[in-house]
């Protein structure tokens, strides 16, 4: 009696962990798991693109998988990334192509296997994807130059430092300086540019690489973290820091006290958090059916000396 008793309670402690592990298993396959891959992960852009992702996602009960590659620029590496995640079969995939060719084939692929894809910051070259969330770039590079072109009243030579080509973001902000600059500025020359590439490294050498070539310019412009960061050591370490004026484009620390200090004219800053932010959403609302815009702007704005404390200049810069 007792020896079947003792089957009877094996027995039950038994179904019950099947079926507790039955429950476990089910729950997991029922997860939303939402994979953010930007185009790194050590600058503060990056950051605040996580950060307003996770929010969304606690917002939603989802799970983030952040997956960026370990350098900035790598192509193959995003590639890769994408691959494996296909094989991990996740809810839906917030993109920020490091090049607007390379990656069409595989995010061709996401999209034909029906996942929520969602392209952030920079642009893809295809059609197949579920929404665009990011900065008019265009207009950055307008407000950058026309921000330049009144602190030098309209005269003058300037330097461009590029970012990498293949970035469709930053050849945007490019172009829209340019542009303007060739436009509304028909005394002020571009004299020179030269690509910063992925790190403040590259970027301080291609500052150099211009300021030698160009010792006189009056002004100059740099198109993300990383250009602005390494063109501001270098007019700093030169002395040449507010002489030259500059312009830049994106924030951190140091830009900000370069901003405090008069030795950066203006920084045109985007809103990384709420890119990361809209992008999930985005994706649970493809997920649940509902139409999503092709296009969703999260905006852009010019930051100065004079306006860095305004509140709503602080609440992009320092989102809660």
């Amino acid at each position: 009696m007792k020896k079947h008793t003792a089957i009877v309670i094996v027995l039950v402690l038994v179904a019950g962990l099947c079926i507790a592990i039955g429950l476990r298993r089910r729950s997991d396959s029922q997860t939303v798991r939402i994979a953010v891959i930007p185009k790194g992960a050590t600058h503060n852009f990056w950051m605040s693109i996580r950060k307003g992702a996770e929010k969304a996602a606690g917002e939603v009960g989802a799970e983030i998988v952040w997956s960026p590659p370990e350098h900035e620029g790598d192509r193959e590496r995003q590639i890769q990334i994408l691959e494996d995640l296909l094989m991990e079969k996740v809810s839906g995939i917030v993109l920020a192509p490091n090049d607007d060719n390379a990656l069409v084939p595989v995010v061709e692929r996401i999209y034909d296997q029906k996942i929520p894809c969602i392209i952030i910051d920079s642009d893809i070259q295809t059609p197949k994807r579920h929404s665009f969330v990011a900065t008019d770039n265009y207009e950055g590079g307008v407000i950058a130059a026309r921000h330049l072109g009144e602190t030098l009243d309209g005269r003058g030579d300037v330097i461009v430092i590029r970012y990498a080509q293949g970035s469709a973001s930053t050849e945007k902000r490019e172009n829209g300086f340019l542009q303007t600059m060739e436009k509304e500025f028909p005394q002020i020359r571009v004299v020179d540019t030269k690509y910063g590439m992925e790190t403040v490294d590259t970027a301080i050498q291609a500052t150099e690489d211009l300021l030698t070539k160009n010792p006189d310019v009056d002004g100059l412009y740099a198109c993300n973290e990383t250009t602005s960061h390494g063109a501001l050591k270098v007019l700093q370490d030169k002395g040449l820091a507010g002489q030259v004026k500059m312009v830049g484009f994106d924030f951190n620390e140091v830009l900000q006290d370069g901003l405090e200090k008069g030795h950066i004219s203006g920084l045109v800053v985007q809103n990384p958090f709420r890119m990361g932010y809209e992008g999930v959403k985005t994706v649970m609302a493809v997920r649940e059916n509902q139409s999503v815009p092709e296009y969703i702007n999260t905006g852009v704005r010019l930051v100065t000396r004079e306006n860095l404390s305004d509140p709503d200049i602080q609440a992009v810069l320092f989102p809660k």
